[in-house]
C-alpha cells in the first residue's frame, strides 16, 4: 500500500502532464482531490468536474462502505482517474483528475 503523499504527488504529476500548468497549481488540485476522497469516506459530497464533451457535471458521490454494495476485485486504481460511487445513478463513475473543478 502506498503512502498518501505518494498518491497525491502521482496525481499532481498526471495533472501537470495533461494540462501543462505550473507545478504548484497541479499540486494544489491533487491535495483538493485527496481532501475530497477523505470527506467522501464518511459523507455524501457534491462536487464538480468537466466531462469529456466539455460540459460541467455536478456529481453527488461517496466512498462510504455502508452505501456501496460492491466487492472489490482487487484492481489497482490509476492516479490518472478519480473513481467514486454516484448516489444519483447508483453506480461507480470516474473522471480524469485534470478535469476536477471543485
Amino acid at each position: 500500500m502506498e503512502n498518501f503523499r505518494t498518491q497525491v504527488f502521482k496525481r499532481a504529476y498526471e495533472i501537470k502532464r495533461e494540462t501543462g500548468k505550473v507545478w504548484a497549481v497541479c499540486l494544489s488540485k491533487a491535495w483538493q482531490l485527496y481532501s475530497l476522497a477523505k470527506k467522501m469516506k464518511n459523507n455524501i459530497i457534491t462536487f464538480y468536474y468537466e466531462k469529456k464533451d466539455g460540459t460541467l457535471r455536478k456529481a453527488k458521490g461517496t466512498l462510504k462502505d455502508e452505501v456501496i454494495t460492491y466487492t472489490s476485485k482487487g484492481g489497482v486504481s490509476s492516479p490518472k482517474v478519480f473513481t467514486y460511487y454516484d448516489i444519483e445513478v447508483g453506480d461507480f463513475r470516474a473522471f480524469k483528475v485534470a478535469n476536477f473543478i471543485k
